[in-house]
């Protein structure tokens, strides 16, 4: 699936790497404990989180998920913005809850991590 679909879906925003639209994404991963998204061995996945700190994007840096779907209406702070594109990672935001965001891509085919 193709990022700016994964967008239009969500009603989302992009906040920065917006030359990664037209990136395609495989699966995705929901989580608000980085913990468990460092657990995984699957990389090139898009993050989808209400954790709207540096570290989900340093987390994401590390996991080699190169995109970030923020949900819940969280805001981007500056300092995520600098370091998500120090890094070259696409951060969307979506005023619509986790749950909801990804139930509307899993129904779109986006396959889960597992």
């Amino acid at each position: 699936m193709l990022l700016k679909e994964v967008c239009d879906l969500v009603g989302g925003s992009v906040v920065c790497g917006q030359e990664r639209l037209n990136d395609n994404v495989e699966c995705a991963f929901a989580s608000d404990l980085m913990s468990d998204v460092l657990t995984l061995k699957k990389d090139h996945f898009l993050l989808i989180t209400g954790l709207a700190n540096t570290q989900s994007v340093r987390t994401a840096e590390m996991s080699d998920a190169p995109y970030i779907l923020l949900c819940r209406g969280k805001q981007v702070s500056s300092e995520m913005k600098e370091l998500a594109c120090e890094n070259n990672i696409l951060i969307i935001t979506s005023s619509l809850s986790l749950y909801k965001c990804s139930g509307l891509l899993y129904n779109a085919g986006l396959n889960p991590v597992y």
